[in-house]
């Protein structure tokens, strides 16, 4: 009998079953670290040829918080990385911060993790991160997300005629593969949660 079989219906996201008994203590505590691994992720940033927006590793750190702490926890680890990064810390990419990156080129990306973690999130709760294929759906429809708001952002800045090309079509592939790495994490993260606690026969 498979997992998702023997998982009660109502059991939430990858936190919550993994908690079982969640505290306001240990929601914070959640939000807090998970917006430290968006930035840790935001680290890995690689300048692109032509446009001013980079490749990082944000989109992930973002989705992985929506899937794993929900609809309300994960755009509030969100948040709580912009706020940081716009404070003064070396959050945003490349070690980067201050409030103008909100303002500039890459503020459409960066508002727009918003939007993608609660996208994630919600699909998450519906039960789309137990399954490869539904966990790639949800980090792709997430990563959509982001990518629209990035572009109407980022049409402030470069033509009409170079929005796409410059603001799209460098991120696709990455934003492929980091959706299929999190389409064997997270399932495997709930069948090994299952073992543990003998849901899995």
């Amino acid at each position: 009998m498979s997992y998702v079989q023997t998982m009660p219906a109502q059991t939430g996201v990858l936190y919550d079953a993994a908690l079982r008994r969640s505290s306001a203590l240990a929601d914070t505590a959640a939000v807090v670290i998970m917006s430290w691994v968006i930035a840790l992720c935001s680290q890995l940033a690689v300048p692109l040829p032509g446009t001013p927006v980079p490749l990082t590793g944000s989109t992930l750190g973002v989705l992985y918080a929506g899937a794993l702490l929900g609809s309300r926890r994960g755009p509030a680890a969100v948040a709580l990385y912009l706020l940081q990064g716009a404070c003064g810390l070396p959050f945003f990419a490349g070690g980067a911060a201050g409030w103008a990156h909100l303002l500039g080129p890459s503020g459409g990306y960066l508002l727009g993790f918003l939007a993608g973690a609660w996208v994630a999130g919600r699909l998450a709760e519906r039960g789309w991160d137990r399954g490869a294929w539904g966990s790639l759906a949800m980090m792709l429809a997430g990563s959509a997300v982001i990518l629209a708001a990035g572009l109407a952002g980022l049409a402030r800045f470069v033509p009409a005629d170079k929005l796409i090309p410059l603001g799209l079509w460098p991120f696709v592939p990455g934003d492929i593969v980091k959706s299929g790495l999190s389409a064997a994490l997270i399932p495997w993260g709930w069948r090994w949660l299952g073992r543990g606690q003998g849901l899995m026969k």
